[in-house]
């Protein structure tokens, strides 16, 4: 049996955690990241098509804080429109114009799932 000091049994149990946290961090950076770019694509594909220029102008932003993990996904060229042809909007001589929802519907197809997926990855470790 080896005889091993306190010290170096607290710096291998530091190491043993760091390792862990960094494991499950980047799994989840990469969770998030696939699930981004799936409501992305989902949302290009349904958005009205006109010309194609709204539907090819949305991207994804990324918003890390020590601890987060966010993707913003918005439309870069067209960001105020997008609010209202997802939900409608009134008419200026009465009437509405009829909603497009594009954005909420693929977020709900892909991002429900996540948080189950993240407690996943926790669970194992890092592994998915």
């Amino acid at each position: 049996m080896a005889n091993i000091s306190i010290d170096q049994l607290a710096d291998e149990i530091t190491k043993a955690v760091r390792e862990y946290t960094e494991d499950v961090s980047r799994a989840i950076e990469r969770k998030v990241d696939n699930v981004a770019k799936e409501v992305l694509m989902d949302t290009a594909m349904n958005a009205p098509h006109d010309t194609g220029e709204y539907a090819r102008t949305f991207k994804i932003t990324k918003q890390d804080e020590y601890g987060k993990t966010r993707r913003i996904i918005w439309n870069k060229k067209h960001y105020r429109r997008v609010h209202l042809l997802e939900f409608g909007h009134a008419k200026v001589k009465g009437g509405r114009v009829p909603a497009f929802p594009h954005l909420r519907p693929a977020y709900d197809k892909y991002g429900v799932q996540l948080p189950d997926d993240i407690a996943r990855i926790i669970r194992n470790g890092g592994g998915e």
